[in-house]
């Protein structure tokens, strides 16, 4: 049986894909499934998170709402420094583990996956999401309490498009680094991209070869998920050329209404412009 086996590197590389090329696609698929689903999800999230960060509060007007704020923001800081202070290998172990000796859950892998990486994306995502708001000018949240929309109102649909172009680089990193991070699930069990190459690299010992594809098989799935976010960050910034409407298209052509009387101030505001002029 070993004398049939190929000894090159590249006679490896093709006997490991002829044999075990459906292994890599089902672990790949895996990867994507948690990285894209929990990286949705982290940002839904970080969101949230920081719309509560950044609600303003007056402790003289209203003492309660203060004080309730202020513990809802102070559970929220320590989410976000312990998960962006730990290692994702180690949550996933306390989670995992921990869930089921302290509460009896015991969760899928399934569950256990997208639970793990999407608080962990969401504590990454709420400093994001808090700095791309900090960076939307504050005339913009004062013209619209001006109009009474409220703190909600006003993130929806006038702070968070405009946040949401800024911080669109860093939700593709996360991105990125969740598709290479889930390989730290094997630990509990997670049949990704990199158990599945752990699991060939060990029926034949090819370990530089098997590693070899799974680099590779990254490497696709990341520089696909890279052209496909700056596709849509260039969609997001509108066409290059564009005319600015500077008139009103129901108004007058001038861009004034007239009214009876007008021409007698229009005539008058001329001879003040030709009397300037000279």
């Amino acid at each position: 049986m070993s004398s049939t086996l190929p000894q090159t590197f590249g006679g490896k590389l093709i006997f490991i894909l002829q044999n075990y090329g459906t292994t890599f696609l089902r672990g790949a698929g895996v990867t994507m499934a948690i990285a894209v689903v929990s990286t949705f999800i982290g940002c839904i999230i970080g969101f949230l998170v920081g719309i509560v960060q950044t609600i303003p509060t007056d402790r003289s007007k209203n003492p309660v709402k203060w004080v309730v704020l202020g513990v809802v923001r102070f559970i929220l800081n320590v989410y976000v420094e312990v998960f962006r202070g730990t290692p994702m290998m180690v949550q996933a172990m306390f989670i995992y583990y921990g869930a089921s000796m302290l509460f009896n859950i015991n969760m899928s892998m399934w569950t256990a996956a997208f639970f793990i990486v999407s608080i962990n994306t969401g504590a990454y995502m709420a400093e994001t999401v808090r700095g791309g708001i900090l960076s939307i000018d504050n005339g913009q949240t004062e013209g619209a309490k001006a109009i009474g929309m409220t703190h909600f109102q006003t993130m929806v649909h006038v702070v968070l498009p405009q946040a949401l172009r800024n911080i669109m680089p860093q939700i593709g990193n996360n991105l990125i680094i969740n598709i290479k991070d889930t390989c730290v699930l094997t630990v509990i069990g997670t049949v990704e991209l990199f158990y599945a190459s752990k699991s060939v690299a060990g029926a034949y010992y090819w370990y530089f070869e098997s590693f070899t594809i799974a680099m590779g098989v990254y490497f696709i799935l990341t520089f696909l998920c890279s052209r496909l976010l700056r596709l849509i960050e260039s969609k997001m910034d509108g066409p290059e050329s564009y005319d600015l409407a500077t008139t009103d298209t129901l108004a007058h052509t001038s861009g004034m209404n007239r009214y009876p009387g007008d021409s007698d101030q229009d005539a008058h505001a001329d001879k003040f412009t030709a009397s300037g002029s000279m």
